[in-house]
């Protein structure tokens, strides 16, 4: 039976937590009952089929390569063993911490008429200056390459832990019915981790849907740039709270699909006659072609957007390490420590309350508070900023344009992952302590602080450090929602590529990608750890 849960601080905490989180979101949606004004018929009648258009190219676009690199490369490492495969089990992820953004800015130096490639080809073959060999990328189709090979581990991760879990008997009864390898593959192997590639590719197509960076930086006309100029162009938030709407209803959409393919998230059917697949030895030929079928997304992904940065970082010499680096830096590491320490203890207290009072509607509730992830940072701060105008109208508060909004996008936009791993933390505490605990009569503070808080540590410190290194590369919301003269090292690195000053852009913008390394860190840990589920 259904039962509301009481009024005890333990019960709140949850519940006032969701309604902080939700009613950004719920500001931005009632303002498509507020009427449409002459910008937003004007965009409808006009610029809408762009912004869906182009939107649609690049999640097709992205999709079908990340499916094609991510599946192919998983299935490569966990049954194949050839040269480099211990490595490139861990380095395919690195791409991760390269954000799509900064990806988009180096391939631009590289690959622009006077970049580094065209340059470098030209000295080489002593060829004239209007002579260009490598094509410009800031179109469609090289935003298509970017987000590809930087969110392609999304879909790698879950399909190498669903190959993991197939078993050698159903790969042998595929071999007795005279299925070669290419044919288990497709019909065999391919349709059981189905779950897991709809679920990668759901996550890749809300990033590419929420991406505002690369987007910008390429000139490709979406919803997001089409809300920022709305609004800073425009001057019209209601017409881009409007057209916000329907990008958050498109989001709502792929977040509801991405949570009913994980309810199927048995990958392979699982039993007694549970048997590893043993690799197959790859020699000659065949290893040479798995080695560069895994290299090639490292080397585009990770290895030429670093090695641009680095020739863009040390051509700027000692103006790498100025005052103003060093503030931004600062700036960063302050405001991402706050928000990643304050989402990691909010997300200690959440999932405490729920434990402790072992409740199913709370725990529903509180599942919700994740829904931030799935939403594009713009519309959460579009959402804070007309909170907080209208809080200042009403009570004088004074909060707009404070760091106040800026930590409050961070918290909703980031609570998912440090909830991630403080809820697995929990998970592996024997519930037997709490009844011990109760016994004694320990209230749910002495519990929380004095039980399980020793028992948390390393889920605590690995939730504040995956908070911290998601929230440094957050660039939409903290872009709208810093405060005057308050750069991050996202907007420093967004603010020098969008005036071509691409050598002043790399200071930051290396900061950002050694930070990302830090879940990366994690990430290969649990890879290297990874068995079959038995």
């Amino acid at each position: 039976m259904f039962k509301l849960p009481s009024l005890s601080f333990w019960n709140l905490i949850p519940l006032l937590t969701l309604l902080i989180f939700i009613i950004p979101i719920l500001i931005v949606v009632f303002s498509l009952f507020s009427g449409f004004s002459e910008n937003i018929n004007h965009i409808f009648n006009y610029l809408l089929f762009e912004y869906v258009s182009n939107s649609l190219i690049l999640v097709i676009g992205v999709s079908f390569l990340v499916f094609i690199i991510g599946v192919s490369t998983a299935w490569l490492v966990t049954n194949y063993s050839f040269y480099g495969k211990n490595f490139f089990e861990w380095a395919l992820i690195l791409p991760l911490a390269i954000p799509p953004y900064i990806l988009a800015y180096t391939f631009t130096g590289l690959f622009d008429n006077f970049g580094t490639l065209n340059n470098l080809a030209r000295d080489i073959f002593f060829l004239d200056e209007s002579t260009v060999l490598f094509p410009n990328v800031r179109n469609i189709y090289g935003g298509i390459i970017i987000f590809a090979f930087t969110l392609y581990p999304y879909l790698y991760l879950l399909a190498r832990m669903s190959f993991l879990n197939q078993s050698k008997s159903m790969i042998e009864s595929g071999i007795m019915l005279g299925l070669n390898q290419f044919q288990v593959f497709y019909k065999v192997a391919l349709p059981l981790i189905r779950p897991a590639i709809i679920g990668g590719l759901m996550l890749v197509s809300m990033e590419v849907l929420s991406d505002f960076g690369a987007v910008e930086h390429f000139a490709i006309p979406t919803f997001t740039t089409g809300i920022v100029r709305t609004w800073q162009g425009m001057y019209d938030l209601t017409s881009a709270m409007q057209l916000a709407s329907i990008l958050l209803i498109i989001i709502t959409v792929f977040i509801i699909a991405e949570r009913k393919s994980r309810r199927g998230a048995m990958y392979s059917p699982q039993s007694s006659n549970f048997k590893p697949i043993k690799e197959e030895k790859l020699k000659g030929i065949k290893s040479a072609i798995a080695f560069f079928i895994c290299l090639i997304p490292i080397l585009i992904g990770f290895v030429l957007p670093v090695f641009e940065l680095s020739v863009w970082a040390f051509s700027y010499n000692t103006a790498f390490f100025s005052e103003k680096f060093f503030q931004t830096a600062l700036n960063t590491i302050i405001v991402s420590i706050s928000a990643a320490v304050l989402c990691a203890i909010l997300a200690l207290i959440v999932n405490f309350s729920v434990r402790f009072n072992n409740n199913k509607p709370l725990s529903s509730l509180s599942s919700l508070l994740t829904i931030g992830y799935g939403m594009p940072g713009l519309i959460l701060a579009i959402g804070i900023v007309k909170l907080t105008t209208t809080l200042d109208a009403n009570f004088d508060l004074f909060i707009t344009g404070s760091l106040f909004g800026l930590i409050v996008a961070y918290l909703i936009k980031s609570y998912a992952l440090p909830n991630l791993s403080i809820e697995a933390g929990f998970n592996r505490i024997n519930k037997k302590i709490d009844d011990s605990a109760r016994t004694l009569k320990s209230t749910g503070w002495h519990m929380l602080l004095n039980v399980h808080f020793p028992l948390l540590r390393g889920s605590i410190l690995t939730a504040t450090l995956l908070g911290f290194s998601e929230i440094v590369k957050e660039l939409p919301a903290t872009l709208i929602l810093r405060p005057f003269n308050f750069d991050t090292l996202a907007v420093s690195t967004y603010l020098y590529a969008a005036e071509e000053r691409m050598f002043e852009a790399a200071a930051p913008a290396i900061s950002i990608v050694l930070i990302g390394l830090i879940p990366i860190f994690f990430l290969s840990r649990m890879i290297r750890n990874s068995k079959p589920v038995k």
